[in-house]
């Protein structure tokens, strides 16, 4: 089933749901549609057309979110790529200083690991294996309303993008 892009009333991005979720907010007429699918929805009174990007017709005040330490938030932060090799297969986590010698459970100690890698590199530092890390891990720099792997997601659907803020450390920029 197709995803849509839930903006709040001030077009600020609020959450990523399903068609039906959006088409029930639009008939409620709570949201309007700004943007469509290319195929209708068909029911058995017709066809509807199916939205893409849907807008809250009022504010959803909502605190602001906490940005989760998750193995699928490390991995979205890392493109989906192995940091030490480049590949993007078979991923798992890895900490760059193993937990036996002290090292912390944190974004800075956490990093995407394809299995080989992982297995290479065993219960040692980066240096003590011979390996260099691409870049240094660090915890991202800002918050989003949607999760940093739903965020990424998204910046990949070009009608989308133009929503979403632009966060230059995951290389992300505006069409």
């Amino acid at each position: 089933m197709a995803e849509v892009l839930l903006l709040n009333a001030n077009y600020e991005p609020l959450n990523v749901c399903n068609v039906s979720r959006a088409v029930s907010l639009v008939l409620l007429g709570k949201a309007e549609i700004l943007h469509e699918h290319d195929q209708p929805i068909r029911t058995s009174r017709g066809t509807i057309v199916s939205p893409s990007i849907v807008r809250m017709r009022y504010m959803v005040k909502r605190p602001m979110p906490q940005l989760r330490l998750s193995r699928h938030s490390i991995l979205a932060r890392d493109l989906y790529t192995c940091q030490y090799c480049g590949s993007r297969k078979d991923l798992t986590l890895d900490h760059v200083v193993p937990r036996w010698c002290g090292g912390p459970h944190t974004w800075e100690n956490l990093v995407t690991c394809c299995r080989k890698c992982n297995l290479k590199k065993g219960d040692k530092t980066p240096q003590q294996a011979n390996m260099k890390l691409k870049k240094v891990p660090r915890r991202p720099h800002f918050v989003p309303y949607l999760s940093l792997p739903k965020y990424m997601k998204a910046m990949q659907n070009d009608e989308w993008a133009f929503y979403l803020p632009v966060f230059e450390e995951f290389g992300t920029t505006m069409n």
